[in-house]
């Protein structure tokens, strides 16, 4: 009954978000001269002594610890071996199991079912925080015996949850508690919110069903989850080479590497091998002025076997019965009940009315694209833009900061962002040192996150730096989320154990006491959020020095610390509905918005510790005419998206290339290339089915928020603070459009129907930022 995701923008559950299923939770502008102090009415206060220190605390090359005695992960001091993390998911199955029956026996007492939505919010928390670190775990920690422990433990306690998710006793618990007037007047809107979810989940998991639809239910599930494993391993499967002869290379621009790759050619008198993806496959893609290397290379990047094609369109049909069963048209019916679109229908006229601005955009720009094709040619006048031609006619650029920056380390950025966040937030980031046996790698640092007036927040643990076996991409993990305590009324989840059971719950106890750190806030004691970030950056060394970051990694850091302030900041009684834990089509909301800071000179001026140095510009920078194309591009994903979840694929003539062809032929501009089928590497329907359109949605919120309130005084302690009381503080317990229409003064967003997707849609994208790859 728990399945929010803790590693948003990167990777989630196959599965509907279950609150018992799983936890699984990346425009340029021309500034002349700028005096920084000068350009804002927000003041830009020198950076402390505690901002200044994170600078040497990330760029030194390793993390201080603690003269201290050991201890475990996180801390927890029975979590020292893989064996005591197994021990510690049995033990929290057991007192799973004790507190799932005090649920089931409280329609025998009045008090008890004033306690159901909070026992089962609790019930969900003391799942997820064995589950969530297992997930963390099975992707971070270097050791092959901890990552074993971890899927043991992922897996034996996602089965258990799977039973809950059908407990049908267990939701005639909820029915009931629903039903009676005065349990849910005693509810606050947090609890209501809550007990919606579990409401909707429940559902969602087809709990109306005959015991048989049942079983079938959590078979197609399971199926749904392995499925879409393998798919997410095909997808990273390197695709065949292609044969390349040397003199399809003459006249390539690149004279170093494509000079080496003719001379090998013709040394060992063989075709080149060209493996896409490689620095080579790039290389031809961008610089080759003949088209029939790009060309080859082009088709073998976007090659498919047909078991790769099977394996897709079966996971696609699992989710067409799953959502059969339950009663909905298609998965993507069942699947956007929850979230801000509620229906593809209204997801399609959000991607209607966005395309419909992009397009004029896209089909100018794709005609610069076709002018130079026939320049360059010498053809008769605009020939076709090919797929093979993107690349090479118009060459992707890096992103760049607007304006001319000196380079910036990791510990710098770290303390533009404490600086950024105490401007708008009275929010700062402190060191904090760990003990030894705290964290599953040297590389990691901690930090403090402290409120001028709450004090600690929580705390967040940054792996940054990329090592062998780690996973690529940026990655964020709620691994503890906020929630109230001080109710908890944990004595009585063992009222009818017996000596035996006792025992056998101590380590979960012991784990969970560890888990909470509380803070005493108006009477109220509360669990402090815990969250891990992932990024793969240089390490810095004592004979490199300290890692200084691209301005894509710069964004990278931004968007993944915009997700950490939303789980810092989102404090609520109930961790179903705390920081990230709220519809994917919100979530990337405030990461995106993050990204936009950097957009501004006078944010950027936070990046030098005594606040403001002048900044002067490179020269006039020309817009990349293929942005719109890429965002084009962008929304036609976002429409096979939906394709690929709606009622077609149940249908015997379903053929997942064949709607891919016919969406490109009907309202894509660069022709679909025959004999090709990429859809096999579009990894985002694992995680994001029916759902892809998230970023463009939330892109298009982000670029109106930051306009209409931040672009002008972006430092403004105001305008952050109402961002912070109308949109971070609710985390997912408040409805997503009234938090969004509050902010913008909208009277039109409240609705949250077919007409205000669809105003969202119109609103033009001007955060021309280049996203870097973040899942």
């Amino acid at each position: 009954m728990l399945a929010r995701a803790a590693r948003h923008a990167i990777s989630r559950s196959a599965n509907p978000s279950y609150r018992f299923r799983g936890c699984l939770h990346a425009i340029r502008h021309a500034w002349g001269l700028v005096n920084m102090r000068a350009a804002t009415t927000s003041a830009i206060r020198p950076a402390s002594v505690d901002d200044t220190n994170l600078i040497a605390f990330f760029d030194q090359p390793y993390a201080p610890q603690k003269v201290t005695s050991p201890t475990g992960l996180f801390g927890h001091h029975m979590l020292t071996t893989p064996s005591a993390f197994v021990a510690l998911a049995d033990s929290t199955l057991r007192r799973a199991q004790l507190l799932t029956d005090r649920i089931l026996r409280a329609r025998e007492s009045r008090v008890e079912l004033f306690r159901v939505v909070k026992n089962l919010d609790r019930l969900s928390d003391m799942l997820c925080g064995v589950i969530d670190l297992a997930e963390l775990l099975r992707n971070a920690h270097p050791d092959h015996a901890w990552i074993q422990s971890a899927d043991e433990v992922y897996e034996k306690l996602c089965e258990f949850m799977n039973i809950l998710n059908t407990n049908v006793v267990l939701y005639e618990v909820l029915r009931d508690v629903l039903a009676d007037s005065e349990v849910v007047g005693s509810l606050s809107p947090e609890a209501r919110q809550t007990a919606l979810i579990f409401w909707r989940d429940f559902e969602k998991s087809g709990i109306d069903l005959p015991p048989a639809q049942r079983e079938r239910f959590v078979s197609i599930s399971t199926e749904i989850l392995v499925l879409g494993r393998q798919f997410l391993n095909e997808t990273a499967a390197p695709r065949p080479p292609a044969r390349i002869q040397w003199s399809e290379l003459q006249g390539v621009k690149d004279l170093g590497m494509g000079a080496r790759l003719r001379l090998q050619a013709q040394v060992t008198r063989r075709d080149l091998l060209i493996y896409p993806g490689s620095l080579q496959a790039q290389m031809i893609m961008r610089s080759a002025p003949a088209e029939e290397p790009r060309r080859k290379v082009y088709m073998a990047a976007n090659s498919s076997t047909p078991e790769q094609i099977d394996l897709l369109e079966r996971l696609l049909r699992a989710r067409g019965e799953l959502a059969q069963l339950v009663g909905k048209e298609s998965f993507a019916h069942m699947a956007l009940t929850d979230k801000m679109a509620k229906s593809p229908e209204n997801v399609q006229r959000f991607l209607d009315a966005l395309l419909e601005h992009t397009q004029p955009y896209a089909r100018r720009a794709l005609r610069a694209l076709s002018m130079r094709k026939q320049a360059h040619l010498n053809t008769s006048p605009l020939p076709i833009i090919q797929a093979w031609d993107r690349d090479f006619y118009c060459p992707p650029e890096p992103p760049a900061p607007p304006i001319s920056l000196p380079p910036l380390t990791l510990g710098t950025v770290f303390m533009a962002l404490s600086r950024l966040f105490q401007a708008l937030y009275g929010v700062s980031l402190r060191l904090s040192e760990v003990a030894p046996g705290e964290v599953w790698h040297t590389d990691v640092r901690k930090l403090e996150v402290v409120d001028e007036e709450r004090g600690v927040l929580g705390w967040i643990y940054a792996d940054l730096f990329s090592r062998a076996g780690k996973p690529g991409g940026a990655a964020h993990y709620t691994v503890r989320c906020s929630r109230r305590t001080d109710d908890d009324d944990r004595e009585n989840d063992l009222k009818y154990a017996d000596e035996h059971d006792r025992a056998a719950v101590r380590l979960s106890q012991d784990f969970e006491i560890g888990r909470h750190t509380p803070l005493p806030c108006q009477n109220r004691t509360y669990q402090l959020p815990l969250v891990v970030l992932l990024c793969e950056f240089a390490r810095p060394s004592v004979r490199g020095g300290p890692t200084v970051l691209e301005w894509h990694e710069i964004l990278t850091l931004f968007h993944e610390m915009g997700h950490a302030m939303h789980s810092m900041i989102g404090r609520t009684d109930y961790q179903n509905v705390s920081g990230t834990r709220c519809a994917t089509d919100f979530v990337e909301l405030p990461s995106i918005l993050m990204e936009h800071f950097l957009n501004s000179p006078i944010v950027l001026a936070l990046f030098d510790r005594n606040g403001g140095f002048a900044i002067r510009q490179t020269g006039t920078h020309q817009d990349d005419p293929c942005r719109s194309i890429d965002t084009h591009t962008q929304i036609l994903l976002a429409m096979l998206d939906q394709l690929y979840h709606s009622p077609a694929v149940l249908t015997d003539t379903f053929d997942s290339t064949a709607t891919l062809a016919q969406l490109y032929g009907s309202r894509g501009l660069i022709p679909h290339v025959s004999g090709t089928s990429w859809q096999t590497q579009f990894g985002h329907l694992f995680g994001y089915g029916a759902t892809y359109y998230s970023y463009l949605f939330d892109r298009a919120i982000a670029s109106r928020v930051w306009r209409q309130l931040f672009s002008q005084d972006p430092l403004n302690r105001g305008t952050g603070e109402m961002y912070k009381q109308e949109v971070l503080k609710f985390g997912g317990a408040k409805d997503a459009w009234e938090m969004v229409g509050n902010l913008l003064n909208s009277p039109i967003l409240p609705s949250g129907d077919g007409t205000a997707m669809a105003e969202v849609g119109r609103w033009k994208i001007e955060d021309e930022v280049t996203m870097p790859s973040r899942h």
